[in-house]
């Protein structure tokens, strides 16, 4: 049932500070995937690397994130500040794109590579607290779909702006890049200008040590059920490559297979925000389900696919169901703990959930290989149910503080 006392008005408005992230992750997000989008070609046709490189490259590059995550979270909460880790992780994404543009070799790309993840690890944890901070409770839902559909939007118009560039430049990448620390530079800005601390951080954090265990068992029941769900929800639905493999397994031409992900994330951006805003009216429990169940009938709709059609079909459903679940289960780890531990709590979701999706993967990957796609999307079903379980066993999605 939803909680009546913490509906919003109707004329609620999310806080400038997360608008202001927002647009910060959307430019970043531009930034980022101009360059992602085309590294591995530019590796491969450029620099002469081989495709298991790439893969131990980008490997490298994401596991360093999820780790960078964790001391970043619990860094903000000791430390009291937020916005000085945002602008740093921001910051070091941004001083990447000029690197890839000028890389000579390989080496340089990697060093490129694992900053921008580092960069990202750092500024994560601490953006999700920091959206916590400056809203009221009644407005969590809104304020965190707000923030990932923005995102989202960055995540589909880089690529697009990308095969732009490219086409304009007949195929520069060196210039492609440079043009990618355009929006890099403009996140940067924003977050100087835009973004304000909460007034109501807890300075008294800045004497409790780094990471103690003792702050860790304090994020309750209530969280870790929360993490419980969201690991079982990623194991159900491993990387996004996966879609782009199944569209070629049906027979989609490999020129157009990046379709496959602007379709997925277009209805993630566009579902994002505006069940954000109705959690806050009708509660999580309810909407997390029906995005448990968007994700089930994905999998199924993948597992049995003969055409391209229904590939593109399974893929909106997919991005549906990351519309309706990721904001919301960020919403449920700041529910779920008191405001002191909320960086710590975003730093350990993130790492556990990074290591379930690695685990995901290569799971999926084996199904794959021994058994077909049709088994690595049954399996994702399966899982899905197996989290829908799980989240009727959460006594309650308010923080136990």
């Amino acid at each position: 049932m939803p909680d009546h006392k913490h509906q919003p008005p109707l004329t609620a408005r999310v806080p400038r500070t997360v608008w202001a992230l927002g647009f910060v992750s959307m430019l970043m997000d531009v930034s980022s995937e101009i360059v992602h989008s085309l590294l591995p070609l530019f590796l491969v046709s450029a620099l002469g690397v081989s495709a298991l490189a790439v893969g131990l490259i980008e490997g490298l590059a994401e596991a360093t994130a999820s780790v960078t995550k964790l001391f970043s979270g619990a860094l903000s909460d000791w430390a009291g500040k937020r916005k000085p880790l945002v602008l740093v992780g921001y910051g070091l994404s941004a001083l990447t794109k000029p690197v890839f543009a000028l890389a000579p070799s390989v080496g340089w790309v990697v060093g490129a590579r694992v900053t921008d993840r580092v960069g990202k690890g750092i500024r994560g944890a601490p953006r999700d607290a920091l959206v916590a901070d400056v809203t009221p409770r009644a407005l969590l839902g809104a304020a965190y779909g707000l923030r990932q559909s923005l995102d989202t939007v960055g995540a589909f118009a880089g690529p697009l702006l990308a095969m732009v560039i490219m086409g304009v430049t007949h195929n520069a990448f060196r210039t492609t890049f440079w043009l990618a620390g355009i929006p890099a530079a403009l996140a940067v800005a924003l977050i100087v200008f835009g973004v304000q601390e909460s007034d109501g951080r807890q300075a008294e954090r800045a004497t409790a040590p780094l990471l103690s265990l003792a702050e860790v068992r304090r994020l309750g029941a209530a969280y870790w059920g929360s993490v419980t769900v969201a690991v079982l929800m990623t194991l159900a639905r491993f990387s996004e490559a996966f879609l782009l493999l199944r569209a070629e397994n049906v027979g989609m031409a490999a020129a157009l297979v990046p379709a496959v992900l602007v379709v997925m994330n277009v209805v993630y951006a566009g579902a994002a925000y505006p069940v954000g805003r109705l959690s806050d009216r009708l509660g999580r429990r309810v909407l997390l389900g029906a995005g448990f169940a968007a994700l089930a009938v994905a999998d199924v709709v993948l597992a049995l696919a003969m055409n391209v059609w229904v590939v593109l079909f399974g893929a909106a459903l997919w991005g549906l169901h990351m519309g309706m679940t990721q904001g919301l289960l960020a919403t449920m780890v700041a529910d779920s703990v008191a405001p002191s531990l909320r960086g710590t709590a975003f730093g350990l979701f993130h790492l556990v959930s990074g290591v379930a999706l690695f685990v995901a993967s290569l799971l999926a990957g084996w199904l794959w290989s021994a058994l077909g796609p049709s088994a690595t999307f049954g399996a994702g079903a399966l899982c899905t149910a197996l989290a829908l379980v799980s989240l009727t066993r959460i006594r309650s999605l308010r923080p136990s503080h």
